[in-house]
């Protein structure tokens, strides 16, 4: 069981505006703008409520990343402790998620060209590399930081430019922003807490 961090503000209603507002935005297509006035409304989350298995999903907003990590297989996130993060977990065959690195992905060039990674190809040859890429050690750090002047709860990856910055939306469900370095408008996904493992 995870605490709450009381500068998380009170958790809304699983079924309260907030959540019916994320169901709006998945059926209807909206822009970046869009999707970040609403981030901007949420309120923080602490770091002791990052702590679990969080199952993802994108949040489309025009994105030229939007439908990737879908495509590719991803899962979601782990958070042991604000130490060991495991920030990208991806499905497996026959068994449970399990983390992988993409420290050898030259991601700026992923940044720059989205395009090449929705080509078949790309798709076969990742799974095919895919098992090559599991490792056990954490790829994050869980931090406070301010981000649209707002302390909250983010992910800092260790080898990547990448931060993922959160804001609530449920108990437990998080709306992330990906921040990359380089990349103008922001990528969101969503993130609802997965059942405990029996």
């Amino acid at each position: 069981m995870t605490g709450h961090d009381a500068t998380a503000g009170p958790r809304p209603p699983d079924d309260g505006p907030a959540a019916r507002r994320l169901q709006e935005l998945r059926t209807g297509a909206p822009d970046a703008a869009t999707v970040l006035a609403w981030f901007d409304e949420l309120p923080a989350v602490g770091l002791a409520d990052l702590t679990g298995r969080w199952r993802g999903s994108e949040l489309p907003s025009g994105h030229p990343l939007d439908g990737l990590l879908t495509a590719y297989g991803w899962y979601g996130k782990e958070v042991v402790d604000p130490e060991t993060v495991h920030p990208l977990l991806w499905q497996r065959a026959g068994g449970p998620p399990g983390p992988i690195s993409l420290d050898l992905v030259p991601v700026p060039l992923l940044r720059d060209y989205a395009h090449l990674a929705r080509n078949p190809l790309a798709r076969a040859a990742f799974a095919a590399l895919r098992p090559l890429l599991g490792t056990g050690s954490p790829r994050a750090r869980a931090r406070l930081v301010e981000h649209r002047g707002v302390l909250t709860a983010a992910l800092v990856y260790d080898r990547l430019p990448v931060i993922d910055v959160f804001r609530r939306v449920t108990a437990d469900t998080l709306l992330g922003e990906m921040d990359l370095r380089g990349q103008p408008a922001p990528y969101f996904f969503t993130l609802h807490r997965a059942p405990a493992a029996g």
